[in-house]
């Protein structure tokens, strides 16, 4: 479950709540279950029935996501991160998992560098 301390942070991450129309949901409804699911690598379908209506939840999830709101959340949530010093941006590539596509290995090396570094053609 989501700590009271975080959610204080997230609330108001989300979009407010319309004055029209259907009755919505809780944010908080959907964003416990979502992180349930994502954190078991369950399907929706197999929500616990304490978070409520699995639809209803997926719906949510599903019109948040489009409409880009998990996007804007993370990076809210990695800029607060950051300014705390909470975050090490340190990225490391090890060349032994980096391949060039099939049909890049073969190019011509006509495309820059020293003439020592690009083929010879005649």
């Amino acid at each position: 479950m989501i700590s009271d301390e975080a959610w204080a942070v997230l609330e108001p991450l989300f979009p407010a709540v319309k004055a029209t129309g259907r009755s919505p949901v809780d944010r908080r409804t959907v964003v416990e279950p979502t992180a349930w699911r994502f954190r078991t690598g369950a399907p929706w379908r197999d929500l616990p029935e304490r978070f409520g209506n699995w639809n209803t939840i997926y719906k949510n999830f599903d019109h948040w996501s489009k409409a880009g709101v998990w996007a804007r959340v993370l990076e809210q949530v990695q800029a607060m991160a950051h300014q705390d010093g909470d975050v090490d941006w340190i990225a490391s590539i090890d060349s032994t998992i980096v391949r060039v596509h099939q049909h890049g290995a073969t190019l011509p090396r006509d495309t820059g560098g020293t003439v020592e570094l690009q083929e010879v053609r005649r």
